[in-house]
């Protein structure tokens, strides 16, 4: 059998495929390269009018979902869509429930300012006005002219009582007496006693008749102190108008066109003419809320709570790094003054919701499921299609705290979750309400073909990465090196990887070494010190083990042939950084009933699919030498040397092959090593890691007693296209001085391993004799044959055993 050439250990980039020099003449891609079927589902939900068609955006982390749908917005977003304003004014009929207004963008902040403009001229006119000479004197003489009727129709009721010798007298505010006269003084308890019953059943009743005519000139007073107040009222209010009914006459008209505003000026201008005061008088607890709240205007009665102001006028993109309840939906504050607790409507705060509304808000799937009740108010904002502000403690604690309740702001946004398919799977399964409000997933792919057309396509988002990261551009060579290395990535000679995390990771770093160089241009020397560099700083424990292979701590051989030990490769993995070492499997057989013994799943250091590979071989060798009589040979299967658990089939065709050869008792090469997993049919199938693993062993070969010619690894043949081996194997193999072997059957590694054909049975079932599966036959018909014997001799000696 031959050995792969060496253009099929490595598919290289030709740079004539390459049409440029430098990335400079690249035009960077505006999407993100290979992901055709995410962008089509995106584009399709961003499209669709109706409700629920939201996006969850499914791949792993690295694949530049973000980046796409930022760049995907940047260039699709439509511009004739409608975005507003959002403020949140005074609702003076119930201030615990503030008015929401909805303005076309820009117009917010333009009414927030003619409102400031207002009460900044009200906070000095008023004042001024209010308390100068003009408005006293008016003030003043509506108050005598009051003052003089209450006095005059006092008076006559005073006169009436003079003439019936009965006194009427004022004590306090609203307080009056009338009091029987003993000439000029009042009677006292004892003068009045000393009254005939005549004379004091006439007082009696002439401070009765007096009383009625006392309680019919109380009554006109409440009348005039009435119209007073009204009259007051109207003074003020027609003073208010002289100083700003022209401003809001001129406000209305601004804005005749929104019904809203035009509603609210109207409400500010009655309010105004009630509370006087809040402009007349120092409000200390005003004061304090201003300067707490950091907003020191006064007053707050009238300010515009300014939530969303869209000052670009474009459809707003919102990326929410801290999905929390309160950064979501907003929240209203508090400020704490003399230890009580006030709020107001002015002290509303947005949520990313409310920034988003109009347009699109991003999120990680996972950090939104964190939050404790952000999924479920998430939920019920876009099923409701609005947002309302709810405190959180509330829904927390059982107490009743006084806080204000905004209207709910209408929602219309779209939202693109980002998440692994693991959360996507679960909340399929466990949210019933998750695939009616998340129609649409956008499933990122994780490779790319790779032809000369898809080559130039991601030279192109390489320079779209050196653009937007503002790194050295990249030559040509250095474009073919990074699409070489993003091959190996994706394992397969004709495959790209989309990692983008990846490659943006390895343009930083050849920046770096190429700028140490003085360099103008990224070079492929440049990207492969990266890479030297990078594999240097992950390989601490790589190196460990390496030494402990050195040292002979670990036992392997690679030279030489041994009975029943085949050198098996696996994978180690250490925080993203992969690689292969060898493992010594071993098998022995003896007498017995044909079981096979895997030791690492008896000491409960097997995974579940060791185990069944272990299974399937064993149902192989049953197949082909237990098939009409039973097999006497038990054999035992371990990992030498390993101390923590052992998963996949990998192994299981170097396990089969130790097993062949302490069965028939033919030595295996120890110059080779093999990995590949095997079917009940013998068919070799293919295992991922295998760059790693060849190159462990190469590593492994040099370590031991360097590399002799003769060494090399046995792959299954479908792993031939995932060859992108390392630079120092493929000159080895250039060389001749190490090989890699595809085989496709069991039979055909079975006679690399063991230097002998392993044979092909004829119509009879019988395997050639010097066959290695003809040696087995032969090693078992003589057990049983044997058996047979034993059997006979203890009929002889007692023929009622049988």
């Amino acid at each position: 059998m031959k050995s792969l050439p060496l253009q099929q250990l490595y598919k290289s980039c030709v740079l004539k495929d390459l049409p440029f020099k430098t990335t400079r003449q690249l035009e960077p891609l505006a999407e993100i390269v290979g992901q055709n079927r995410a962008e089509e589902a995106v584009r399709f939900a961003l499209a669709m009018p109706h409700g629920g068609y939201n996006v969850y955006a499914v791949g792993r982390n690295g694949l530049g979902k973000r980046t796409m749908m930022l760049r995907y917005l940047e260039h699709h977003t439509d511009t004739k869509q409608q975005i507003h304003d959002w403020c949140y004014v005074a609702n003076f009929d119930e201030p615990r429930n503030p008015k929401l207004l909805k303005l076309p963008a820009g117009m917010g902040h333009q009414l927030k300012q003619d409102m400031d403009k207002l009460m900044s001229r009200l906070v000095k006119m008023i004042p001024q006005t209010f308390e100068g000479d003009g408005f006293l004197e008016r003030a003043e003489s509506l108050k005598n002219d009051y003052v003089k009727m209450q006095e005059d129709e006092l008076e006559k009721v005073a006169a009436q009582a003079r003439r019936k010798k009965v006194n009427l007298t004022v004590t306090t505010p609203g307080g009056y007496r009338l009091v029987a006269m003993n000439g000029d003084q009042p009677h006292t308890p004892e003068s009045f006693k000393e009254l005939t019953d005549a004379q004091r059943d006439k007082f009696e009743e002439v401070i009765n008749k007096l009383e009625k005519k006392l309680r019919q000139a109380l009554r006109k007073l409440a009348d005039w102190e009435m119209e007073y107040a009204e009259k007051q009222q109207a003074l003020n209010q027609e003073t208010l108008e002289g100083i700003s009914g022209h401003q809001f006459d001129e406000l209305e008209a601004k804005y005749e066109k929104h019904s809203d505003v035009v509603a609210y000026l109207k409400t500010v201008r009655k309010d105004l003419a009630e509370n006087l005061d809040i402009f007349l008088e120092d409000g200390e607890e005003q004061a304090a809320m201003a300067y707490a709240s950091l907003d020191r205007k006064a007053p707050r009665r009238y300010l515009i709570n300014l939530l969303v102001h869209q000052s670009n006028h474009e459809v707003p993109v919102v990326v929410e790094e801290n999905p929390t309840y309160h950064s979501l939906f907003g929240y209203v504050e508090n400020v704490t003054y003399k230890g009580t607790v006030f709020t107001d409507f002015s002290l509303i705060r947005p949520g990313s919701l409310h920034r988003a509304n109009g347009g699109y808000l991003l999120m990680d799937a996972e950090k939104v499921l964190e939050q404790p009740f952000v999924w479920d108010a998430l939920k019920r904002a876009l099923r409701s299609h609005a947002i309302e502000i709810n405190s959180l403690e509330r829904e927390l604690t059982l107490s009743g705290t006084i806080s204000v309740e905004p209207e709910a702001v209408p929602l219309d946004v779209k939202i693109v979750l980002f998440g692994d398919r693991e959360t996507w799977m679960l909340l399929q399964e466990y949210d019933p309400e998750f695939a009616e409000l998340f129609r649409v997933t956008a499933d990122f792919e994780n490779e790319m073909y790779r032809t000369v057309d898809s080559q130039v396509q991601y030279a192109k988002f390489i320079a779209s990465l050196v653009v937007e990261k503002k790194l050295l551009h990249c030559n040509a060579k250095a474009v073919a090196r990074i699409i070489e290395y993003s091959a190996r990535r994706a394992e397969h000679q004709d495959r790209l990887s989309l990692h983008a995390a990846d490659i943006a990771n390895l343009l930083r770093e050849s920046d770096f070494w190429a700028r140490q160089a003085g360099a103008r241009l990224i070079s492929d020397v440049h990207v492969t010190r990266a890479l030297e560099s990078a594999r240097y700083r992950d390989s601490r424990i790589r190196d460990h083990f390496y030494d402990s292979i050195r040292d002979g701590t670990t036992l392997v051989s690679t030279t030489g042939t041994c009975v029943g030990q085949v050198n098996a490769l696996s994978v180690l993995s250490t925080g993203g950084f992969e690689f292969g070492l060898s493992n010594r499997v071993t098998a022995s057989c003896y007498y017995g009933d044909g079981e096979i013994i895997d030791i690492e799943r008896d000491v409960k250091l097997g995974g579940n699919i060791h185990s069944k590979g272990v299974m399937i071989l064993s149902s192989w060798l049953s197949s082909h030498f237990a098939m009409n009589d039973p097999m006497h040979l038990s054999a035992s299967l371990t990992f030498e040397q390993n101390y923590g658990e052992v998963d996949g089939d990998s192994a299981s065709l170097a396990e089969l092959v130790a097993l062949i050869s302490t069965l028939s008792g033919v030595p295996v090469r120890q110059d080779l090593a093999i990995t590949g997993s095997v079917n009940q049919f013998g068919e070799v199938q293919p295992i991922g890691g295998v760059n790693e693993k060849i190159e462990g062993f190469f590593t492994t070969c040099e370590l031991k007693s360097g590399l002799t010619g003769t060494q090399g690894v046995i792959i299954p043949h479908t792993n031939v296209q995932n060859l992108m081996l390392d630079s120092e194997v493929l000159q080895a193999a250039k060389a001749g001085k190490f090989s890699v072997y595809p085989v496709a059957r069991v039979e055909d590694a079975i006679t690399l391993l063991l230097g002998k054909p392993a044979g092909k049975a004829d119509s009879k079932g019988r395997y050639p004799k010097q066959s290695v599966f003809g040696i087995i036959q032969q090693r078992l018909e003589k057990m049983r044959e044997h058996e047979r014997q034993e059997h006979a001799r203890d009929d002889q000696k007692d023929p009622s055993i049988h």
